[in-house]
């Protein structure tokens, strides 16, 4: 029985790259004739056809930038978007945005709908139910049939594809360090299910300060927000999630949250219980967004420098849009992250 081939199968077969073989489909003079043939017998033999993601492939360019994202009402990805934004329309492309919603199906779709004629490649950053179901075949399918990805922020280690990320394990760990030095001997840590990548690192590098000063890691001063609490619609479990864990811990006098709703979250149920800060308990939380520049007390951050983020993400994808590679190499751009000390730190 004849199997069902990519353009990554066939450019694999016949030694050549995939933009040759998405080429000689095309009939395109750019390939010599040879080639060519080589290239369409075997797509007949296997009985080759373009898979749904990907039907905009190289057909035309829509010089139009496809960007799916877990959720718009966060101030990160304001940011990313607006830093793709300036690269792009700089080098005349346009984006669209698609929105997941931390869904695994609607991430799929999106990404379906878009790929159909509508954009040249994807910038995106992965839905939380993806990273659990651990089923990335939709971003397999696009990058197969030649249709390039960056990822930022949330990214799978095992797609072959461009990737723009922070430190997060060593912005995690200076924060720590920084509530170390300032006198905290009781750290707490409000962080994401282990299957979120970067609440995972920022976990281990919360236990890496700690580790580094002698400090016991308290499983009890761990609380793993559960994700039907981890949207801002949910606010009250929440907090009551917090509240519980203060109340078991009444000595915490440091709290590192992994993003800002967290942060924030807790500094309000600390308030509640009579806790002064930055006296009794300090915070620092992750992402420099606008509510924690004016919370009070202002709230200390490790900020992502989310901007530059977006910014290297469309240089990478218009890169690999307008240069096609014969060697498959894929690069992962490390951003710095920036500790800014506010008011909710001594």
């Amino acid at each position: 029985m004849k199997q069902k081939v990519t353009l990554k199968q066939i450019a694999n077969e016949l030694d050549v790259s995939i933009g040759t073989v998405s080429k000689a489909l095309r009939n395109s003079k750019e390939i010599s004739e040879d080639t060519r043939q080589k290239v369409q017998a075997f797509a007949k033999l296997y009985n080759y056809r373009p898979n749904n993601i990907a039907l905009s492939l190289k057909n035309r360019k829509t010089k139009t930038i496809g960007i799916i994202i877990p959720e718009i009402v966060h101030n990160f990805f304001s940011k990313v978007i607006r830093g793709i934004e300036l690269v792009a329309n700089k080098k005349g492309y346009n984006v669209i945005v698609g929105l997941s919603n931390e869904s695994f199906s609607k991430e799929v779709i999106n990404m379906e709908m878009l790929a159909n004629g509508s954009i040249d490649g994807f910038i995106l950053s992965t839905s939380k139910q993806t990273m659990l179901n651990q089923d990335y075949h939709h971003f397999t399918e696009s990058i197969n049939q030649g249709m390039p990805i960056v990822m930022f922020d949330r990214v799978i280690s095992e797609i072959p594809c461009d990737k723009v990320i922070v430190d997060d394990f060593e912005g995690a760990k200076k924060a720590v360090e920084q509530l170390i030095a300032k006198g905290c001997g009781k750290i707490a840590l409000i962080t994401t299910k282990d299957y979120v990548s970067v609440g995972k690192l920022r976990t281990q590098g919360y236990l890496s300060a700690l580790d580094s000063h002698k400090i016991e890691a308290a499983a009890s001063l761990i609380l793993k927000i559960s994700e039907e609490y981890d949207s801002e619609d949910q606010l009250e479990g929440l907090e009551s999630e917090i509240e519980n864990l203060f109340k078991d811990n009444p000595d915490i006098d440091g709290v590192f949250a992994v993003n800002e709703l967290y942060a924030l979250s807790a500094m309000k149920v600390a308030r509640k219980l009579n806790k002064t800060i930055p006296e009794d308990i300090q915070f620092i939380g992750f992402t420099d967004g606008m509510l924690a520049k004016h919370a009070t007390p202002s709230l200390s951050t490790v900020s992502q420098h989310a901007q530059q983020m977006g910014e290297k993400s469309a240089e990478l994808l218009i890169h690999r849009l307008e240069h096609e590679e014969e060697e498959e190499s894929y690069q992962t751009v490390i951003i710095e992250t920036e500790l800014i000390l506010r008011n909710s730190t001594q």
